[in-house]
Parts: structure tokens; C-alpha cells; sequence
């Protein structure tokens, strides 16, 4: 069995982060491994919520996993709150990378142009360090545009975003992966670069209006979790774009459908058989 670290936030109520991140990573037959960055009554899409920060349970909680001479067959990390957690995650990249796991990235950081509030561009330059470790990041366009320096464009072309994908390879993941790109009229979805092949790779599916909260985490959790399956990254980023796109089309179809997230637990059930929906 796959053993997968994954350090994110827990929403005690609302389906983003690691209550999204846990649950499909076990369903698809992984040992998950938490570290919590930081508890949270309700996700902060609610008005009121709160936040018990754990930066200062990171390191104890590491060492003891070093001192038991613990590995990990993937590490990934999803939104971290502070530049000081960045830096620790940046260390437990170097003490727990082994020549065999995949160290995962989701720089959640912005969207639609710009940074979430909390952040500013020493977070951004941060982050820089943290992806230089990962073998596969997964960044949405706002992300990239920040951490390359590169002009953000809501109208682009593919030449615009295969120069986003070239630049975030020269910080050194050996997979860099845009999502959320549309290159045709009702398409979205990803695409890829490896670094060492210089190949491309474009998936898309069909675009589905509805938002909601959490489905970038569904969709880095099932590409980790297709990945330790011994999927090859395309094949993961396909069935992980899918099986995202599957679920909203589930949630917005439920009329007694919650607006903090979507049904990932309906959609389970095909997710672990594998049968690999197609949009």
C-alpha cells in the first residue's frame, strides 16, 4: 500500500482541503498521512468561522516521523497560510525526498488575476523556493502568471500558455501543470509540461458553469491518488479532470445540493472503480 503525505487545512465543516484531500486519497487506496497547517471551525467561505494556527506543531510533528525513520511514497501540499509554513514545508521537501516518491504542489495562492488577501509577493517568491523541490506542481493561470513574472491575460492563446508552462519548468519541477484552461469555446481543463521529454500534453473537457469551493482540491487529490496507482501523470491529470467536472455536473443536478462544496462523496463510488467517465 501507497503511503501519502498530505498537509493542508481542516475545515471542521466544509469540503475543501483535507477533508477533501483525505477521504478520496484513502478511498483510492492510499495510507494517508496528515499535517494539519492550521483547524478551522467552517471553510472562509462562511462569514464566521474559526482559525487555530499549527505552524508550531510542524516541526515536533516532523521529527518524531524522522526519528521513526518513516517515508513517504508522495508528499503534497496544498494551501499553506504563512511564509513560515512555506519554509518549514520547504524543509520537510529535503528530509523526506527519496529518489522514488513524488513531492506534489497545489501553490494556492490566487485566482482571476489576482492574490488572495492575506498574501503579497513575498509569499509568491516563497513559493518559488517550495516548487523548486516538487516533481509535479499544479498551479491555475493567476498562479502561474505570478510566479514566473509573466503578464496575466484572462483572453490567451496556446503559445501564451506553453511560455507559462517553459518558465515554471526553469524553477525546477520535472511536471508543471496548468489547470482551468480553456482553448476552445465551452472546453476547459489542463495542460502539461514535462521538462526533461520538453512534450506537451492538453486535455479538455466540457465546460460546466458552477462554482464551488474545494474542486481544485478534488482534482490535485485524484491525480495524487491515480498517480500512486501507477497511472503515468497524463492519464492521472485525465481522469482527475473528468472525475472533477462529473462531480460538479452531480452537485448542481442535486436540488438539495449544500453551496460550500460539491458531492465528492456521491461520485466516489465510481472514482474507486475506475470506470474513467469521459467529457
Amino acid at each position: 500500500m501507497k503511503r501519502v503525505l498530505t498537509i493542508q487545512d481542516i475545515s471542521c465543516l466544509g469540503k475543501c482541503s483535507m477533508t477533501v484531500a483525505l477521504p478520496v486519497l484513502s478511498a483510492l487506496g492510499c495510507e494517508t498521512v496528515i499535517l494539519p497547517t492550521a483547524v478551522l471551525s467552517t471553510h472562509t467561505g462562511f462569514e464566521e468561522y474559526t482559525f487555530k494556527d499549527m505552524t508550531d506543531q510542524i516541526g515536533p510533528i516532523t521529527s518524531v516521523w524522522r526519528n521513526e525513520g518513516i517515508s513517504f511514497d508522495a508528499v503534497y501540499s496544498g494551501y499553506l497560510g504563512t511564509i513560515a509554513q512555506i519554509r518549514q514545508i520547504t524543509d520537510l521537501f529535503r528530509a523526506f525526498k527519496t529518489p522514488d516518491n513524488v513531492i506534489f504542489v497545489d501553490p494556492v495562492m490566487a485566482d482571476l488575476g489576482k492574490l488572495y488577501p492575506a498574501f503579497d509577493m513575498e509569499y509568491v517568491k516563497a513559493n518559488l523556493e517550495l516548487i523548486s523541490h516538487a516533481d509535479i506542481i499544479v498551479p491555475n493561470i493567476t498562479e502561474a502568471s505570478l510566479l514566473t513574472d509573466m503578464d496575466y491575460r484572462d483572453n490567451y492563446s496556446e503559445h501564451y500558455i506553453r511560455d507559462l508552462l517553459r518558465k515554471l519548468s526553469e524553477y525546477g519541477p520535472k511536471i508543471s501543470v496548468l489547470t482551468g484552461v480553456s482553448l476552445e469555446p465551452g472546453k476547459i481543463g489542463i495542460m502539461g509540461y514535462d521538462r526533461e521529454t520538453k512534450e506537451y500534453y492538453l486535455y479538455q473537457n466540457q465546460r460546466i458553469e458552477g462554482s464551488f469551493l474545494g474542486t481544485g482540491d478534488l482534482f490535485s487529490s485524484v491525480a495524487v491518488g491515480e498517480i500512486m496507482r501507477g497511472k503515468d501523470w497524463r492519464e492521472a491529470m485525465k481522469i482527475a479532470a473528468d472525475h472533477t467536472a462529473h462531480t460538479i455536473e452531480v452537485t448542481i443536478a442535486d436540488p438539495d445540493k449544500r453551496w460550500y462544496g460539491v458531492d465528492f462523496e456521491t461520485t466516489m463510488p465510481n472514482l474507486i472503480c475506475g470506470s474513467g467517465l469521459s467529457h
